[in-house]
């Protein structure tokens, strides 16, 4: 297992170019990454660039097609400036056989400037402990790539309640870069589908086309608890909802769109 998702190479112009590593593959397709790589390198850049005296509170990243194993450049911009409430967005690309790029992924983050509000700090979950871990940590048994990349601990629940797991990152992101806290929950949230599975994977491909991520406080540390439930809709779509949260407590929620098909 190599030690990064992916390579810094070069800057060129208004994008970053980085290598995938094999770290990044799904377990659906080794040919194509998962979820979790892009939307963790796009949300450290958009951290990188956050003013001065504000942090993100939400992030929306929308899954524009495959994302292949393969160097994509990546850019940033202000979406809507503000000193208050600001928008910035991520886009990744990758090449055609033609050289023409498109984009793979897009990711934005609303980043609000932060108060001294420690009075009157509330949330909705008392914090999820951690317990043994039962023995199948996901139901992708074998498959390569990002699944090797984490740590993974589901836990043993009642019939019927969520699914719940801890999941820690084992690589880095980009190269020897520093990882912070949010970076770090990045690279795991995105696998809130796979824990809160309710189908199959052998019968239903059943992959989300985006992750929402809303954080009404930021993570620390590098481990992240998930308790998350899909629902499946009568007509090929459906929801992954979660609850985040750190060694703390609550952190926030997370919910994913679904596309739902029979293996055939």
């Amino acid at each position: 297992m190599t030690d990064a998702y992916y390579r810094r190479l070069r800057t060129d112009g208004e994008f970053e170019v980085f290598e995938s590593t094999g770290a990044t593959c799904s377990n659906w397709d080794a040919g194509i990454q998962h979820g979790s790589p892009p939307l963790a390198l796009m949300t450290k850049l958009i951290e990188e660039s956050a003013p001065p005296g504000q942090r993100i509170g939400r992030l929306v990243m929308d899954i524009l097609g495959a994302i292949p194993v393969v160097p994509l450049r990546v850019r940033t911009w202000v979406e809507r400036p503000g000193a208050r409430i600001s928008l910035r967005a991520a886009e990744m690309a990758a090449q055609r056989p033609d050289g023409s790029w498109r984009a793979v992924a897009r990711l934005s983050a609303w980043l609000l400037a932060t108060s001294d509000t420690g009075d009157v700090a509330t949330d909705r979950h008392r914090p999820l402990r951690e317990g043994p871990a039962r023995g199948d940590p996901h139901p992708w048994h074998g498959a390569p790539g990002y699944l090797d990349s984490i740590d993974w601990r589901r836990q043993h629940t009642p019939d019927g309640a969520d699914a719940e797991a801890w999941l820690s990152p084992l690589v880095k992101i980009v190269d020897a870069d520093d990882t912070t806290a949010l970076q770090r929950l990045a690279m795991v949230v995105d696998s809130a589908n796979g824990i809160g599975a309710v189908l199959d994977p052998a019968r239903f491909v059943f992959m989300n086309t985006d992750t929402a991520l809303h954080l009404h406080r930021l993570p620390v540390g590098a481990d992240f608890g998930l308790r998350s439930r899909a629902s499946i809709g009568p007509d090929g779509v459906g929801a992954t909802t979660t609850e985040v949260f750190d060694r703390q407590g609550f952190v926030g929620t997370c919910a994913q769109t679904l596309l739902v098909q029979r293996v055939s």
